[in-house]
């Protein structure tokens, strides 16, 4: 609502200046008062065409139209200095007033046929030889920009164009951890739509361009929380299908803890997973907890498994689907136990099979490997005494670890053995219970903005008793295609519609193993993304 009002009170004060603006350019006041009709006029004021003004329906583009509308309706009354065009573009309305109401400011036509006619008489003098006529419309020229200025009008165009196509359109990341693996690897370069799953439109608005959330050399966050907009998505160009590759903003990323080697959250802090040295740190108040908004938390790629309305539920490795064998990635890891009588085995072909650095967890004779179904054959084929055996996860402890954090209610969970869990459809109403509240309660209260109450086994939402609840949002389940190395939703939960960002598109350049120093990945540069 505070974004509809925002541009209602712009749009009227924009109006009222045209409304006095355009009767020195010879137009009927009233006409700045029309929708549509005004912008037609002032693109004529300024040498366009009156269909230019169609532009400005175009979501993105028209940002660019409007700031090209504004300098050059200032530079049609001859103010052609950099600073004039700078506040036409960030005061409009007020610049206009100004020029309105000033008795010396006159109208000189239209800018940009001016400049069209000012160029062609230079051409002419050039071609006819004159160099007094040259010499005379050089030194005149009103439309002359010194070099220290093209550059730096250039420098910020691209700086905003690079930042507007990233924000709204096409942002590139990189895959920092095996989580993904071997569908993604570390070191993979993306380009991910913002487009297809409904442009985001950006929440918050005060920020350094072309950074996230974090200034450079650990310098601090890189945006101020206010001002902030609402959540708004434009319309999608497709739906999230299951087994999509999605980038979204990390759901428990609201509360973190920023180390140089990665974030934690505050959640993972309280439930014990944090390195002990990051704990002690922490602990002792050496570690700053950071409160970002929603979209400036860290992105995260992964496997949307499951979408509104599923029941995801795994057993013994297996992933299934509303009761039904879900269909697996064709790169799908796990850890492995490899026992091998030879302690000295080779292992130089391990790179060559995409077993990198980080899927070796420890070496021969008792090895922890990551591997897929097809690199577990081939290292079980180095030596007929290599047994691989699946790693037996419930050493872990699931209970508090995994979510919905809640042992009592659902004991023995594992990342092998865990659900069944529904995911939350949009206007579908539940029934609240002692038992799935654990499971439930982030997503009514952070992510739907409810104040929740749990008093002797009844629930106040709001402050109003209840035993029901209607979503108000989709939700997805993400897991990464590394099974057993990656923390995903069964670690926090529901990945919320708001939350989601983009497509991963194609792989436009990747390092071996992340680094140049291991070479670059060539088979992988300009191949899809999505369909890994």
């Amino acid at each position: 609502m505070s974004l509809l009002i925002f541009l209602i009170i712009s749009y009227i004060l924009l109006s009222i200046s045209l409304f006095f603006v355009f009767p020195k350019a010879g137009e009927a006041g009233w006409k700045g008062l029309v929708p549509g009709l005004n912008f037609a006029v002032w693109s004529q004021m300024v040498g366009r065409k009156p269909w230019y003004a169609l532009w400005l329906l175009f979501p993105i583009v028209n940002f660019f139209i409007y700031a090209g509308l504004c300098i050059d309706l200032v530079r049609s009354f001859r103010h052609y200095s950099f600073w004039a065009s700078v506040l036409a573009v960030i005061a409009a309305p007020f610049y206009f007033l100004y020029i309105a109401f000033s008795q010396t400011e006159k109208y000189d036509g239209p800018t940009l046929i001016k400049e069209r006619e000012y160029r062609s008489q230079l051409q002419e003098a050039r071609e006819a030889g004159n160099k007094r006529q040259l010499e005379k419309l050089e030194k005149g020229n009103p439309y002359r920009k010194g070099q220290v200025r093209e550059w730096t009008e250039a420098i910020i165009f691209a700086v905003f164009a690079a930042a507007f196509i990233r924000m709204f359109l096409i942002e590139a990341y990189v895959i920092p951890t095996s989580s993904m693996e071997d569908s993604l690897l570390v070191g993979d370069f993306l380009f991910v739509s913002k487009a297809h799953y409904g442009i985001r439109m950006p929440q918050t608005v005060a920020m350094v361009p072309l950074l996230h959330n974090r200034l450079p050399f650990g310098a601090g966050e890189s945006y101020f929380k206010n001002p902030s907009l609402p959540y708004r998505r434009l319309a999608a160009l497709e739906s999230i299908d299951r087994n999509d590759l999605i980038v979204f903003n990390y759901p428990e990323g609201d509360s973190v803890y920023v180390f140089p080697e990665r974030t934690w959250s505050v959640y993972d802090y309280r439930r014990g997973s944090v390195s002990p040295v990051r704990t002690q740190q922490i602990k002792t108040g050496r570690a700053k907890l950071v409160v970002r908004p929603m979209d400036k938390k860290d992105h995260y790629i992964k496997r949307c498994v499951a979408i509104a309305g599923d029941t995801v539920e795994i057993r013994d490795r297996q992933l299934y689907l509303n009761g039904q064998k879900a269909q697996n990635p064709g790169k799908m890891e796990f850890m492995y136990t490899v026992e091998t009588p030879n302690p000295n085995l080779n292992l130089r072909n391990f790179s060559d099979w995409g077993i990198s650095t980080e899927d070796v967890i420890s070496p021969p004779p008792g090895m922890i490997l990551i591997l897929t179904d097809e690199q577990r054959q081939k290292v079980e084929a180095m030596d007929e005494g290599i047994r691989a055996t699946p790693l037996d996860m419930s050493r872990l402890d699931g209970g508090s670890r995994l979510f919905p954090h809640d042992p009592v209610h659902y004991p023995n969970w594992t990342v092998d053995n865990f659900g069944p869990v529904w995911i939350p459809k949009k206007g579908v109403t539940i029934q609240l219970t002692p038992k799935n509240i654990a499971m439930y309660q982030r997503a009514i209260s952070v992510y739907e903005g409810n104040t929740l109450e749990e008093r002797d086994d009844r629930f106040f939402i709001n402050g109003k008793e209840t035993d029901q609840y209607t979503f108000k949002m989709d939700y997805y389940w993400a897991m990464g295609d590394n099974r057993h190395n990656s923390e995903d939703s069964r670690v926090w939960g529901f990945v919320p519609e708001d939350h989601i960002v983009g497509k991963p598109l194609f792989i436009w350049f990747s390092l071996k193993e992340g680094q140049f120093a291991k070479g670059i990945n060539w088979k992988r540069i300009f191949t899809s993304a999505a369909k890994k």
